[in-house]
């Protein structure tokens, strides 16, 4: 009979003889599992993966506060005390993304059907906030220096603790990103790019002590400004990024990529719509599909099923799809009854 209607399980009945074949030996390759509790373990994994992240982090910011305030006390350096600051706010932001990965991993219920991936997306706000504060106060103390420019002490170990500063930032960042990214966490990235500038801030001072030690009393302050238009820039990377996963923005070539698997599938006519979003750092998505006309409900429902997990091979972290059949038809529309909820 004709059918049209959407499907999330994932049985594999009815896919024919040599459907099931080509999945049995897909799977000896590369071995899964779509079941509902496979897809907890690994969205419980890649959290794991995040904290293992943010407590490294913390830990080496952590030391490189502790050594530069050290120096602050010796040197008077107001630079320096204002990198040890945005180290600090750096290291801090692991709170709120220690959070958002731990209600991550609670369980979808009534209230929240889709489950608390989203707790993420608002980290990263926290964390551009984070970042914006960073700027205002590294232009601030770069201000503060032209205005009032002050003899530094201890240069050299301005210097050392000028270069811990950039490169600890730099080590963290660039594992921050890794894992974001491998992850699917934006706000992990986000706080990664935010590393990333009080690296500058750190490479700022040691340029500063340099030119305090050529008789160049303006170096620290002018170059102070110079970083902080970095800072910025990072910043509107961050927000940017932070805002299309706020706004379900995913990268178009998912959709491409979604939408040949769909024409792959055997039985498939045609492919309608393909949506996405992120919830957390996990994809789901929704597509729609046309089958024959002639075919049954259960024959419908394996050719569904047969599309989702096509979907779940082809695109990159996404971990369950609803589609939705359509049949062929001869010059009558199937959804006609809902043209005028649709209009605009």
């Amino acid at each position: 009979m004709p059918v049209g209607g959407n499907v999330t399980a994932h049985d594999h009945h009815g896919a024919g003889r040599w459907a099931r074949l080509r999945h049995q030996l897909v799977h000896l390759v590369t071995p899964h599992s779509h079941e509902a509790m496979d897809k907890v373990d690994t969205a419980m994994e890649t959290s794991r993966e995040g904290m293992r992240t943010l407590w490294l982090s913390l830990g080496i910011l952590g030391l490189t506060c502790v050594f530069q305030a050290v120096i602050v006390a010796m040197s008077g350096s107001v630079a320096l005390l204002g990198d040890t600051i945005h180290n600090g706010a750096d290291a801090l932001t692991a709170v709120p993304l220690g959070i958002a990965f731990v209600l991550g991993r609670r369980a979808a219920n009534r209230r929240y059907t889709y489950g608390y991936g989203r707790a993420e997306d608002l980290a990263g706000i926290a964390i551009v906030l984070t970042i914006a504060a960073s700027s205002l106060l590294a232009g601030y103390e770069a201000v503060d220096r032209l205005l009032h420019p002050r003899e530094v002490t201890h240069l050299w170990a301005v210097a050392l603790a000028a270069l811990v500063g950039c490169v600890g930032n730099e080590w963290v960042a660039r594992y921050r990103i890794r894992t974001g990214r491998r992850i699917g966490s934006a706000a992990l990235v986000a706080d990664g790019l935010h590393a990333r500038t009080d690296g500058f801030t750190s490479l700022a001072v040691l340029l500063g002590a340099g030119g305090a030690a050529l008789g160049w009393r303006l170096a620290d302050p002018l170059i102070g400004l110079l970083i902080t238009a970095a800072i910025l820039l990072v910043l509107r990377d961050a927000a940017r990024e932070v805002y299309r996963r706020l706004m379900d923005s995913v990268d178009p070539r998912f959709i491409d990529t979604a939408e040949t698997a769909l024409r792959t599938v055997d039985g498939v006519r045609d492919v309608g719509q393909v949506r996405m979003r992120w919830i957390g750092h996990t994809l789901r998505a929704e597509a729609d599909i046309v089958v024959d006309s002639a075919l049954t409900v259960v024959q419908a429902h394996a050719l569904a099923v047969a599309a989702e997990h096509a979907l779940i091979h082809a695109v990159p972290r996404l971990t369950a799809a609803t589609v939705h059949t359509d049949h062929t038809t001869e010059g009558t529309d199937p959804h006609a009854a809902l043209a005028h909820h649709t209009a605009r």
